[in-house]
Order: structure tokens, then C-alpha cells, then sequence
């Protein structure tokens, strides 16, 4: 009798899960990584906007570093039609191509085309320009100092 009790126990308690609970499961997860998929596709843009930006003015101040250690002008060329930029002399880097670029010269205005070219002296000084970098929803600005030639990079 003993026994007999068990083993009708054990048939009301299936093993396993339903096909309802399975297909719950699955379709909470297809949700999670669409949403997911979502969030990362839309701040993609966004961090290649920010990385470029923080490469370039690390480019402009390396080049003010180096005008000061080795006493000689140094050169940030910013090619706008190539979309390449770089210490003259020691390589270049490029512009991904959904960033857009322009830069801001004091006395030439709103420069879009051809290579522009941001000379540091050997004390430090620069020709004081700004870049503005930007996507479809954010603009970052690269502006120089013309007396100190301090870099600085705001939004």
C-alpha cells in the first residue's frame, strides 16, 4: 500500500516544463536582446563621436608637448577632404565617416575643405583655431588658446 501511494504522487507532479512556461521563457528573452540590441545600436554613434574627439585634441596636445620638449614648431595638419588629421611628420589618423568636420579659424572663418594646419611654437603659443566635430545628434569642440595654448574639448 506503501508503495502504491508513491507512485501516484509521482504522477500528479510531471517532470519538466509546459510548452506555456517554455514559450514564456523565449519570448521574455527575444525581448531582452532586442531591447538590448536597441540601447547599444544608439549609443554606438555616440562613443565613435566622443573617441574621435578625445583622439584629436590628445593630437593637439601632443604636438603642443613636443614643440616644448624639442624647442621646434610642431604641426597638427587637418586634411578636410581626406578626413585625415595627424602630427606633421609622424602619421595621421582618420575621421570615421558619419562624424562630421569643420574648422573655426580667427581670422579665415569656417574652413570645410582642403588641409588646415594648427602650428604649436616652441613656447607653447598657437594660432588660436577651434574644430567642431559632430553626428546626427551631438557637436563636440576642439578649441586652442592663443596665448597659452591650452586644448580644450567641451560640448
Amino acid at each position: 500500500m506503501f508503495s502504491s501511494k508513491l507512485e501516484i504522487q509521482n504522477q500528479k507532479c510531471p517532470a519538466g516544463f509546459t510548452l506555456i512556461e517554455l514559450t514564456v521563457v523565449l519570448f521574455l528573452m527575444a525581448l531582452i536582446l532586442s531591447l538590448s540590441t536597441l540601447f547599444f545600436g544608439n549609443t554606438l554613434p555616440s562613443a565613435k563621436l566622443s573617441a574621435t574627439g578625445r583622439e584629436l585634441s590628445a593630437t593637439i596636445r601632443q604636438a603642443r608637448s613636443l614643440a616644448q620638449l624639442h624647442g621646434t614648431s610642431q604641426a597638427v595638419l587637418v586634411n578636410l577632404d581626406t578626413r585625415r588629421y595627424g602630427i606633421e611628420g609622424r602619421g595621421a589618423r582618420s575621421i570615421p565617416p558619419e562624424i562630421g568636420i569643420k574648422v573655426i579659424d580667427p581670422l579665415l572663418g569656417e574652413v570645410q575643405g582642403g588641409t588646415y594646419r594648427i602650428l604649436f611654437e616652441a613656447t607653447g603659443g598657437v594660432e588660436g583655431a577651434a574644430i567642431d566635430l559632430w553626428n546626427k545628434k551631438r557637436i563636440l569642440h576642439i578649441v586652442t588658446d592663443p596665448i597659452v595654448g591650452t586644448v580644450t574639448l567641451r560640448q
